[in-house]
């Protein structure tokens, strides 16, 4: 059994900020994966599924934030899971661009309370799969920013990065988390199309340019 957890805060106000995108990754990947119906259970709400042939629960804490260690100790303890193989936590990431994703196992908390949270219940070693939100570029505007909605500019890279997330997410259950990472890299920055391959040389006048006098070596009358 896999804990599948995305960290946020509860409410129809927090909905669309920032710090909601792990809410918005696990909605995805319970939409997509056709999970049964959320219900309330581990102080937050849970969903069950399969993927991969293997069962996931599926858990976002309603403890807003900064508790959300509390949820998801709650469920490790019931179900006597090992963290390091069975928890996997996705959280917004102020240190990654917009669209960018890293997986990592263990850590540090990096600023992040609901992960500082996390920790101080079942320990630093689980997976992690941070969702680059990016950085007001001052640290005494960070508190404000994760609590806003996502600009109109970036729901588009948001809702893809998302997806991509959702659907590459049987990968990482696999443990094939660079494989993960490589495919969202392709999904969020296509390569550009090569520009198509001309036959032959080109002509003498495309490398010379045109030439402007008599083809003669003789001076021209007068000169």
């Amino acid at each position: 059994m896999l804990l599948l957890v995305g960290l946020g805060n509860p409410g129809p106000r927090h909905t669309k900020n920032r710090h909601n995108i792990g809410f918005m990754a696990v909605d995805e990947i319970v939409r997509r994966h056709g999970f049964g119906p959320w219900r309330t259970r581990f102080q937050g709400r849970v969903a069950e599924g399969r993927i991969e042939g293997g069962k996931v629960l599926a858990l976002e804490p309603e403890t807003y934030m900064n508790e959300s260690g509390r949820a998801v100790g709650e469920a490790v303890r019931f179900y006597r899971l090992e963290p390091e193989t069975q928890v996997i936590v996705i959280y917004d990431e102020i240190d990654l661009k917009p669209g960018k994703v890293k997986v990592k196992l263990g850590g540090g908390a990096g600023g992040h309370n609901g992960i500082r949270s996390i920790d101080s219940h079942i320990g630093r070693d689980y997976r992690r799969v941070r969702l680059g939100v990016g950085h007001p570029g001052d640290k005494d505007l960070v508190h404000g920013y994760v609590l806003q909605d996502f600009a109109k500019v970036e729901v588009a890279e948001r809702d893809r990065l998302i997806a991509a997330v959702a659907d590459e997410f049987p990968r990482l259950i696999a443990g094939d988390g660079g494989g993960f990472m490589s495919r969202l890299a392709h999904i969020m920055n296509p390569p550009k199309p090569k520009p198509p391959k001309t036959d032959g040389a080109p002509a003498a006048d495309e490398k010379t340019g045109p030439r402007t006098g008599p083809e003669t070596d003789e001076p021209a009358d007068g000169l």
